[in-house]
């Protein structure tokens, strides 16, 4: 066998030698294998347990046997779909595997290292991964009662700024800033003495969720006024297709021409085209999720305030729960022997929380039965 290795640092970027992979929740499967349970759930990573809806995996059905053919490379029925559910110009649509791969995209077209870019501290981790990816300066502006402090983002940006991110409601704490914080909050971005406008990246992929609340901000209304708007979306949470890796986002066409311009050629399968435009049609398989998470929601606040347990308010599907004294980290391993997948936030700089997805009433009911388990075993 040849042993002969090659010096990496000869090759690899810079600003890659220390850079750490985004941390995925576990497959169910994989716990069953490690940890030799048949019975788990999983509540780590904010999927829909409803799952998708019957018109989606219909149209997954009758997709499969033409997989052999290359996907639609420009995606075009999916974005005329797009196009009409939200009544915005086709130019204006981004597609992505997953907002995910927008994210990177957008970090891909213009940041450079010479760049700032505004994160909020305990935001969604893959912001930071953006700008640290592309050597750019990441500038973290601390939270107020765990929710983006606008004001202090703002203060924060000058001539190196190239962009800043809200993810609102935000990953993982749940919170969102409402309409009057944003409206102020682009109103002060566009009357900056700066010839360039940052962009502003708002990642609204609990949008579906956070609407029924009142203040909750339309965002898609203020894409003519700023062009330097960028509004991201998915198909991964409340329509159910994480597996299939759909994200879109509305902004100027002039973004999304160079956008277009560097999107890797076929990177949504046909099977996901269809069945993205396949859920867009389905109001009420939207509608009882929503209306699940509400009522589960509600559900697992009171058992929590009984167990006394801190939590966040969410806007979102998830609910992020402060187990101090204990480590998230110790919870999360307990949990896991207990056939249980929540979600520890040591990356988050949230040492003492762990993140848990809304499930369905009888997920939410083992949950709270295991977490008591769990923490009445730690305390003894």
């Amino acid at each position: 066998m040849n042993k002969k290795k090659i010096d990496i640092n000869q090759y690899i970027r810079p600003c890659c030698r220390n850079f750490e992979p985004y941390v995925a929740g576990k497959p169910i499967e994989t716990i069953k294998r490690e940890l030799g349970l048949k019975n788990v759930i999983k509540l780590a990573s904010n999927e829909n347990p409803i799952g998708p809806s019957s018109k989606a995996v219909k149209a997954i059905k009758n997709t499969a046997n033409n997989v052999f053919f290359y996907p639609d490379s420009n995606s075009w029925k999916l974005r005329k779909a797009v196009s009409k559910k939200f009544r915005i110009d086709i130019s204006s649509i981004l597609l992505g595997s997953g907002s995910d791969e927008i994210i990177e995209l957008l970090a891909k077209a213009f940041f450079m290292p010479q760049d700032e870019i505004v994160v909020s501290e305990h935001a969604f981790i893959r912001y930071k991964m953006a700008g640290d990816l592309l050597d750019s300066t990441v500038v973290t502006i601390p939270m107020e009662n765990y929710t983006h402090n606008l004001k202090a983002m703002f203060k924060a940006i000058n001539e190196k700024t190239k962009a800043v991110f809200i993810a609102n409601p935000n990953n993982p704490t749940g919170t969102y800033n409402d309409t009057g914080e944003m409206e102020e909050f682009l109103k002060n971005i566009s009357e900056l003495s700066c010839e360039r406008k940052p962009l502003v990246i708002m990642d609204e992929a609990y949008y579906e969720y956070a609407r029924s609340f009142k203040d909750y901000p339309e965002t898609l209304k203020y894409i003519a006024d700023y062009p330097n708007l960028i509004i991201l979306r998915t198909f991964s949470k409340i329509y159910g297709l994480a597996g299939l890796r759909v994200g879109y986002g509305f902004t100027s066409r002039d973004i999304v021409d160079y956008i277009e311009r560097i999107r890797p050629p076929f990177n949504i399968t046909s099977i996901s085209q269809e069945a993205a435009v396949a859920s867009l049609n389905d109001l009420s398989q939207v509608k009882k999720s929503v209306r699940m998470v509400n009522e589960q929601r509600d559900f697992l606040y009171n058992e929590l305030k009984k167990i006394n347990l801190m939590y966040i308010p969410s806007a979102a599907n998830f609910i992020l729960i402060d187990v101090a004294p204990k480590a998230g980290q110790d919870v999360f391993r307990e949990m896991l022997k207990e056939g249980v997948i929540v979600r520890a936030m040591d990356e988050y700089n949230l040492p003492n929380h762990v993140r848990v997805s809304i499930g369905l009433p009888k997920q939410n009911r083992f949950f709270i039965t295991k977490l008591k388990k769990v923490l009445n075993r730690k305390r003894g």
